[in-house]
């Protein structure tokens, strides 16, 4: 069987994290590896990948055939596109230094196109953030006012309440000097 690039899962339950290995074909999928290229954690956003590239494309050139995830994950990265221009070198059609010139080019436009797509999502997360912040001002806000209502209207009916207590209290005084004198009469 042939050398496979493939992943090597770890981490725990719901939280993933791959080794990028090349193992033997007929070798269980967290068994026995030959070489670790590098790891893959798809938690984060975007994903971060740390991979060899030179390896990658050494063992590529020997006949390693990658998983259809791998594949995905080193055309990412650039290595199916070095190897490509390896396999030029190789011929005579373009000189190691051409290569390496469109590489490197390639290389930074990927970085740019990455880096500004993470801003971009940051910019979003920060927006977001600031709609719900005025969002629980908002609610907040009006939260106080109807607890403010309900205090104030609190302290009216106590005021009501004390208003007739301080009347029934005169009245109870005046009734009984009322009846005091038609008793002493």
């Amino acid at each position: 069987m042939p050398a496979r690039i493939r992943l090597q899962r770890h981490g725990k339950k719901n939280q993933p994290f791959y080794h990028i290995v090349v193992a033997d074909g007929r070798a269980p999928r967290d068994g026995r590896f030959i070489e670790k290229l590098g790891t893959y954690n798809p938690l984060t956003n975007p994903a971060t990948i740390n991979l060899d590239v030179d390896k990658a494309v050494m063992w590529l050139k020997n006949g390693a055939q990658p998983s259809d995830t791998c594949r995905r994950i080193l055309s990412y990265k650039g290595v199916l596109l070095k190897r490509h221009l390896q396999i030029g070198v190789e011929k005579g059609a373009i000189s190691q230094e051409q290569a390496d010139v469109k590489f490197n080019e390639w290389l930074q436009a990927k970085e740019s196109k990455i880096a500004a797509a993470k801003s971009e999502t940051e910019s979003k997360l920060r927006e977001v953030k600031k709609e719900r912040l005025e969002g629980e001002k908002k609610f907040n806000e009006a939260k106080a006012a109807a607890v403010a209502a309900k205090r104030q209207a609190a302290a009216e009916a106590e005021a009501a309440a004390k208003a007739e207590a301080a009347a029934a209290a005169e009245n109870a005084e005046e009734a009984p000097a009322a009846e005091e004198a038609p008793a002493a009469e």
